[in-house]
């Protein structure tokens, strides 16, 4: 049997979230009794809490909603990258030693520790020139186990834009503390939200 490796992040109330972004919440509509058969839910959460897929409507107010998208991106093969205290941003330098044959999907790991419970201001992003290049590889996804593919900081998100100009998909909050750099088969499908700038996601890696 193939082995997985799970990189979503757990999702609950310890979550970290974006600053002003709305955390995780959960209520009981319904409990266990004599006169209820079941525990029913409801949850409160941005889309962008745990290991998430942006949509173009998250950075182009005429871009499509997560729902929209096609799947193909999300599926597939993919090369996992360290880029290991890359900080601030990420650079083609720093992932040069494994781009030769690149796949359609690029995942990049720059934290040594996955902050599960706490968010980071000082993320590692990456530099829009570095997507570009990833792009003109071919490159159809890119994925990182930070925040956002931008500074915390930044207002002109460029990184953002540059996906945006490009068609590319993207993936953050990845956890990847537990992942040797190499090929493997990605899979990470968004929900069908029909109106959503984002989706949760159960990201997974499974080996070739």
């Amino acid at each position: 049997m193939k082995k997985l490796w799970d990189i979503s992040p757990p999702v609950d109330a310890s979550s970290p979230v974006f600053p002003g972004d709305t955390p995780y919440t959960q209520q009981w509509a319904a409990t266990l009794s004599e006169a209820c058969p079941v525990n029913v839910s409801a949850i409160t959460l941005s889309p962008h809490v745990g290991a998430h897929a942006d949509a173009p409507l998250h950075y182009d107010a005429q871009g499509a909603a997560v729902g929209a998208l096609d799947l193909t991106p999300f599926l597939g093969h993919c090369r996992v990258i360290h880029a290991i205290d890359a900080a601030p941003l990420i650079t083609v330098v720093h992932l040069q030693h494994a781009l030769a044959d690149v796949p359609p999907r690029v995942l990049v790991r720059t934290c040594r520790q996955f902050p599960l419970t706490q968010f980071d201001p000082q993320l590692t992003a990456f530099h829009p020139d570095t997507v570009q290049h990833l792009a003109d590889l071919g490159v159809q996804l890119i994925g990182i186990d930070s925040a956002s593919i931008d500074p915390a900081d930044s207002k002109p998100l460029p990184s953002h834009q540059v996906i945006r100009q490009r068609g590319l998909r993207v993936l953050e909050n990845l956890l990847l503390d537990d992942v040797p750099e190499g090929d493997y088969e990605l899979i990470a499908l968004p929900l069908k939200l029909m109106t959503a700038d984002a989706s949760p996601v159960r990201a997974v890696l499974r080996e070739l």
